[in-house]
């Protein structure tokens, strides 16, 4: 049983901690500090905080990692962890990235919404070394994995968590991991999700806006005016005529409901 830190704050990271931690002793978790989260703004721990603390592990929250940081382990996990690891930091241990995505292709914030949006039928996970230059250190691991035509964001991240656990358990165990470079060819960066990115433009074909609604879902929400109502569309799909036709939608101020009894209510 390796002796680990991990770096992590969204969801996915959250996951992976449970999950390593089943497996491996659990030094410390770097996380991002509580902020403001939902509706009403109020102060909240990330979702790796939450974890770690159910699982009785040390969490360290600086504004911005520095050196001497206390994590009690030669090398630390990073996944989802959303904040710049400085050089001199890095310098000081091991920090192996977990990357949702087959590096080089979907560097940076949201690999998973890129390939879903982009229509790629595989993606996966790459273990990497962590490098000053964005998600482009030397690769450890990696193992693809189908998206199938139904997944949402939720289900590719989940099967990415347990592929990322099973990539580590070999990488951890080995005396001396061996790296190899990244390919100069095939760089492809997936950008942060942006207002634009979220809204259905009904003029489109049926497939891409329900691709759309795939990407965005459980966790930012595609945008749509229906009926004259501004939603958010959670679940779509191809109707039998080939229109665009949601399935969960949650109104304004409203909750997440079936789509046929939001219809009703609007007669």
């Amino acid at each position: 049983m390796a002796r680990i830190a991990v770096a992590a704050t969204a969801p996915f990271g959250a996951d992976v901690l449970e999950q390593l931690a089943a497996q491996h002793d659990i030094s410390a978790l770097l996380t991002r500090p509580d902020a403001p989260r939902g509706r009403g703004r109020l102060i909240a721990p990330p979702p790796a905080k939450v974890v770690a603390e159910r699982l009785g592990v040390p969490v360290l929250q600086p504004d911005r990692p520095e050196p001497g940081l206390d994590l009690g382990a030669p090398v630390v996990v990073v996944c989802a962890y959303g904040l710049l690891i400085p050089e001199e930091v890095l310098m000081e241990r091991s920090w192996l990235n977990v990357h949702p995505s087959l590096l080089p292709r979907w560097r940076g914030a949201a690999p998973v919404e890129r390939a879903i949006l982009a229509g790629d039928v595989e993606t996966g996970v790459t273990i990497h070394e962590t490098v000053a230059e964005l998600d482009a250190g030397p690769i450890a691991a990696r193992r693809s994995f189908p998206i199938g035509p139904q997944d949402d964001a939720a289900a590719v991240f989940e099967q990415a968590a347990r592929v990322a656990v099973e990539l580590l358990a070999d990488v951890l165990s080995a005396a001396q991991p061996s790296f190899v470079a990244q390919e100069s060819c095939g760089v492809v960066y997936a950008d942060k999700i942006t207002p634009e990115d979220r809204v259905l433009d009904l003029a489109l074909e049926a497939d891409d806006l329900v691709r759309r609604v795939r990407a965005l879902s459980p966790h930012i929400g595609a945008r749509a005016e229906l009926h004259g109502r501004p939603v958010t569309v959670w679940q779509a799909r191809v109707g039998a005529n080939g229109a665009f036709e949601p399935i969960e939608v949650q109104p304004d101020g409203g909750r997440r409901m079936d789509a046929a009894a939001w219809l009703r209510g609007l007669q």
